[in-house]
Formats: C-alpha cells, structure tokens, sequence
C-alpha cells in the first residue's frame, strides 16, 4: 500500500486539523489584507488620486500576484509546499508594512507589487498542502473550510475599515497587515510538509513517518514493512517542461477549463469587490455606513462556504460550481438593478453568498487535477492566468462610469459581471470534469 492509499483510508485526524486550522489562519491575513484595500480605496487622503490612480494601485498588486502564483507553484514542486508558503508570508507582510509608511504614491505602487507577489504565491501553494493532506472522503471539504477563512479575514478588515481607518486613517489597515510575519515562524515549526511530495521527491521515510502518526492516531492497525510500498523518486521538471506537461494530452482540458474558470471568477470577483465601498458611496452612501453594508456582507459570505463544504462531498465538484456560478449570476443582475437601501444590502448579500461559496469550490477543484509532480504548477498557473481577470475587472468599474455616467455605469457593470458568471458556469458543465472520490497520486 503505497503513501496516498495509506492517505485516503484515514478519517480526519488531530495532525490533519491542525494542518488545515494553521495554514487557515495565514489565509485568514491575506484576505484581510485584500478586504483593507477596500477601504483604503474608499478612505485613501493624499496625493489627490483620481479613480484611475486607485485602480492602477489595485491592479498593480494584482500584478504582483500573478507572477507570484506562477513561480510559487513552480518553487513549491521543487523546493516543497512549507517553504514557499512561509517565504511567501514574509514577503507579503513585509510589502503590507512597507504600504503603511509609504512617502509617495509611487512607494506605494512599489510596495503594492511586493505585497501581491507574497500574496499571490501563498493561496495556491496552502491550497495544494491541505489538498495532499486530506484524504479522498474529506478532500474537497477540507479545501472549501481552508477558503472559508477568507470570510473571517474580510470580516475582520471591515471591523478594520469601520472602527480604526475613520479614526486613525488608511496606513493603519497596512501596519496590521503586517502581522502575518510573526505567524509565518509559528507555521514554519507547527506545520509539516506534504506527504505524497516527500514520497514523490525520494523523502520514504519521512512521508512513512507522517502517514505513521496519522495512523496512529485513528487508531488503525500499522503495517507491516512488506505491506508499505515504497515510492517513485519522479526527477523534478525544468519550468518550460513543468509548463509544457500542463498542456500536454493528458492535462489540456483540464488546464483550458481551469484556466477560463479562474479568469471568469477573478474578472466578476475583483470587478465588484474591491469596489463596494466606492459603488456604495457613489450610489449616496456615507463611508461609515458603506463600511456598515460591506461588513453585513463579509457575514454572509459564511453560509455561503458553508453550505458549499456540506455539498461538494455529496453532490460533486462541478455541480457545486454551476450552482453557485449561477447564484452569483443572478445575484449580481438584482444589485445592479437595486432601488432601495434594502435591496442593496440583500442583493449585495447574496452575491457574497454564492461568489465565495464558488472560489472556495474552485481551490477545491484545482489540485485534484493534477498529479503531484506538477500540481503546485497547474495551481500556480491557473491562478496567474486568473489574475489576468483579476487586472481587467477594476478597470470596469471606471471605465463604464466614464462611457455611462454613473446611475447607467453601475446597472452596466453588473448586467456584465452576470454575463461572465454564465459564462464560466457553462464551460464548466461542458467540459469540467468531476473529481469527486477520485484518488489522485
């Protein structure tokens, strides 16, 4: 019995929970990092900066993070999954504090790009560990509660946006985006590397002894020496060659539909999200109570991860995903259409509901795609070319502002996100294949 059988026979398991709460927790100060950049568009004081300015600071940190996600799956398949996330939180916690003390808008960019590439290189790569760690019954679940501590992040930047920013101003949501550096030793001595990497990289014996402890704890009979099949060393790939298997005949489908599924949600995502502040205030909200409204729906994103996790291990992966790309669709086409406070608030609600119900789904879906020896490349990969979506979407909002005015531009920026949302949901029933209870090596 080879390390992922031994894997998939386990129940969840003391060392399996702590891997998922730890690494939980570092994806808990991303978002909020993500979430404080919200309000710091919305309550941002100096240099006069025009939207444009704003969303070329937005975007300059999407930039970071795209090529911080295609280098840090590729480095995470040679180097392992541990090192990377935690050299990543140290680069992204420096860039955060770097942001609060910047002296002019052109550091800020500067520290923008450091933050993003920290950022962009840890989701995917804390993905991929918790992935490998979890066996087959529990995987998807294990990665959508992995996602839902995003919600927790955006929860506690807008405590962040509403009590501290109003008061002590923007750089303060940078200065506490700084902590994670302090976690990152924490993880780096409480969290162990990824047992099918150690058995695929020629590491036996210390993926034997991982699997052993596991074992042990759920109380299941050891195995005998003879009964322990020992792994293939698999020679680690070039970055072309490590590219190139992506597209290979095996993995194309897989990679295309990957790759629209990542653009599509971070397109529709970060079109509206980093944004709701501002739409908010445009639409006559005051920045308290715009900060009021985000915070009611980074709550609602709960329920939404939630009841994703309960669905994709009885349901499936890709009907989960048509569910909750078609929610956001349809949510995103009632806000832009809102005509009252409350209708705002529900609506806005709602899209929160399903859009991070469905990326917890797609950091779900990503790994199980791929074997070991090029998954932190096939996740890395996806998530830069999704980034690419994530560059474009806060360009919209201005841009339709410009050509619309702003009551039309805000009806047309979500008649478009709803679009984007059917779209993905469409590729993804076509041609998504289903990886539910399937073993991956």
């Amino acid at each position: 019995m080879n390390i992922a059988e031994r894997l998939d026979r386990l129940p969840m398991t003391p060392l399996m929970w702590k891997v998922l709460m730890i690494t939980g927790i570092g994806w808990l100060f991303d978002a909020m990092d993500q979430g404080m950049v919200a309000g710091v568009l919305a309550s941002i004081d100096v240099w006069d900066l025009s939207k444009t300015q704003l969303t070329i600071l937005t975007s300059t940190g999407v930039v970071g993070m795209a090529l911080g996600a295609a280098f840090s799956g590729i480095a995470a398949d040679r180097w392992g999954r541990r090192t990377v996330i935690v050299a990543t939180l140290l680069i992204f916690s420096f860039g955060s504090f770097m942001c609060g003390i910047s002296q002019s808008y052109e550091m800020l960019l500067v520290c923008r790009f450091i933050t993003g590439l920290g950022l962009g290189g840890e989701l995917p790569v804390a993905s991929t560990l918790v992935s490998e760690f979890s066996p087959r019954k529990s995987r998807g679940r294990n990665v959508v509660i992995l996602e839902s501590f995003w919600a927790w992040g955006w929860i506690a930047a807008a405590f962040v946006a509403y009590l501290a920013i109003p008061v002590w101003g923007w750089r303060v949501a940078f200065i506490i985006g700084a902590v994670p550096a302090l976690f990152a030793a924490i993880l780096r001595f409480l969290v162990p590397e990824s047992p099918r990497y150690l058995d695929t990289n020629g590491k036996t014996d210390e993926a034997d002894a991982l699997v052993s402890q596991m074992e042990s704890q759920a109380k299941i009979e050891p195995l005998s020496a003879a009964d322990k099949v020992v792994g293939v060393l698999i020679p680690k790939l070039s970055l072309l060659k490590s590219f190139g298997s992506l597209w290979s005949k095996p993995y194309i489908r897989s990679t295309a539909v990957l790759w629209v599924l990542w653009f599509g949600i971070n397109l529709g995502y970060y079109g509206f999200v980093l944004w709701t502040p501002t739409l908010l205030m445009d639409q006559g909200f005051t920045l308290v109570k715009s900060f009021q409204f985000v915070l009611i729906m980074c709550i609602a994103q709960l329920p939404g991860y939630a009841l994703a996790a309960i669905l994709i291990e009885k349901i499936g992966r890709k009907l989960v995903l048509i569910l909750f790309f078609t929610g956001t669709a349809l949510s995103a086409w009632l806000f832009g259409h809102a005509g009252t406070e409350f209708q705002v608030l529900a609506t806005g609600c709602l899209i929160y509901f399903f859009a991070l119900g469905a990326w917890g789904c797609v950091y779900s879906y990503t790994p199980e795609l791929y074997p070991t020896k090029i998954r932190g490349a096939g996740v890395g990969w996806a998530a830069a070319f999704g980034r690419l979506g994530a560059l474009i979407g806060p360009f919209l909002v201005p841009a339709l502002y410009k050509l619309f005015g702003a009551e039309m531009g805000f009806t047309y920026v979500f008649i478009l996100l709803t679009a984007v949302f059917i779209l993905v949901a469409i590729v993804v029933a076509v041609f998504g294949k289903e990886t539910k209870n399937v073993q991956i090596d």
